[in-house]
């Protein structure tokens, strides 16, 4: 008698474990499925832009920087330097300590400058956080990499800017003659932002693939001028404009290196002015220096970096050698002060780009967010207001 007990218990257990794995065997396509369908709706939002197609992605294809189905560095590129595992990388990001002064303590210190009130005829560069900068040169204006909305991100609540760097608003942007962007990073292309200013925009400036992301947001192909590496163009009151390289990666959907990444040289009829995008250290700087330079004003980026991702972002002493490879005469960091994408402490970019400036005799020119830098006075000074 207790034999058949024991053996009906068993035989209970077991059954109801069947059923539970039945269960389980269910909802796990279930579960998949449901993600598969939120996946799909979110990655088809405006916000992630579009693929290359049709004749975009057959100019792709055709494109001597396009092999094994996307674009490539010059030199051999990894997303992470040697010594260095994602795993450790994604963990010290997400969970690991952070140092105290990753975001700064109290409100970034800015200025507020009317954009729309500023003399066409005056050659200005005002910075607006992050990479995103006003550009206004021999009548002409200029708005590079615009990141206007709340946060460098495709989602809110995530990459929330600092209080105080976000004092300028899509709204605040003048009529432009050209929007420039040097690749799709969100950090870089802001959805809101570059569809709010769509009407009051001449032509956009784009690495070949990125117009599709545009496009999909309302700018006409007439609208953009869409080249690759080597690419020579000309612009209004006779300025040229060259598509040159960087060394760096894109990507905004699920495929990567599908839309290309560069820099610019910029020539006008008074100055040159090299527009650095995001780029790892590289041979380039100096083959864009012997063709182009020397540069008048090299705008470089400065910030969001670390010893894992040195191949894809520059740290501060790359930077001093980058400036010096192009032959720079002023030099003005971007790319930090407004979002926290890396682990090093917010101000340590602007720390170490003016102190060791100073042991190269380097011109080092940092203003305020918003604070206007005259393209036409070679001696003005501003304030360590990081230090405050």
């Amino acid at each position: 008698m207790h034999s058949d007990t024991s053996y009906f218990h068993v035989r209970t257990k077991v059954g109801t474990f069947d059923v539970y794995f039945l269960q389980m065997m269910y909802w796990i396509p279930v579960v998949a499925i449901l993600l598969a369908v939120a996946y799909f709706i979110v990655i088809n939002r405006p916000a992630f832009g579009a693929e290359p197609k049709g004749k975009r992605l057959d100019r792709i294809r055709q494109s001597k920087f396009y092999r094994n189905k996307q674009f490539q560095n010059i030199s051999h590129t990894p997303s992470l330097a040697e010594g260095y595992k994602m795993t450790k990388v994604t963990y010290d990001f997400f969970l690991g300590k952070k140092h105290p002064l990753l975001k700064p303590l109290n409100e970034i210190p800015s200025i507020y400058t009317n954009l729309k009130t500023l003399d066409k005829n005056t050659d200005v560069f005002i910075w607006l956080g992050h990479s995103s900068y006003y550009l206004q040169t021999d009548g002409v204006s200029f708005l590079i990499d615009p990141v206007l909305s709340l946060y460098g991100s495709p989602f809110k609540y995530f990459n929330k800017a600092f209080k105080g760097s976000d004092i300028f608003k899509p709204e605040d942007i003048p009529n432009l003659d050209y929007l420039v962007i040097t690749h799709d990073h969100f950090d870089h292309l802001d959805y809101p932002t570059v569809k709010s200013i769509k009407d009051r925009t001449g032509a956009a400036i784009v690495p070949l693939g990125v117009g599709a992301h545009l496009e999909r947001w309302g700018y006409t192909e007439a609208q953009l001028i869409e080249e690759e590496w080597g690419t020579e163009v000309k612009l209004k009151n006779n300025i040229k404009l060259a598509f040159t390289p960087a060394r760096h990666f894109s990507g905004r959907r699920v495929k990567q290196n599908d839309t290309l990444w560069t820099s610019y040289v910029l020539e006008t009829p008074t100055k040159k002015i090299f527009l650095g995008g995001d780029s790892g250290y590289d041979s380039h700087f100096k083959m864009i220096g012997e063709k182009y330079g020397p540069f008048d004003y090299a705008i470089l980026e400065n910030g969001q970096y670390g010893e894992a991702w040195r191949y894809i972002h520059t740290l501060p002493e790359d930077v001093i050698q980058a400036a010096m490879d192009i032959e720079a005469r002023h030099i003005i960091p971007v790319h930090a002060a407004k979002f926290a994408l890396a682990l090093h402490p917010w101000n340590e970019p602007l720390q170490k780009i003016t102190s060791l400036g100073q042991e190269k005799n380097l011109n080092i020119l940092t203003p305020k967010i918003g604070e206007v830098v005259d393209l036409n006075h070679k001696d003005q000074q501003f304030t360590a207001w990081w230090e405050a």
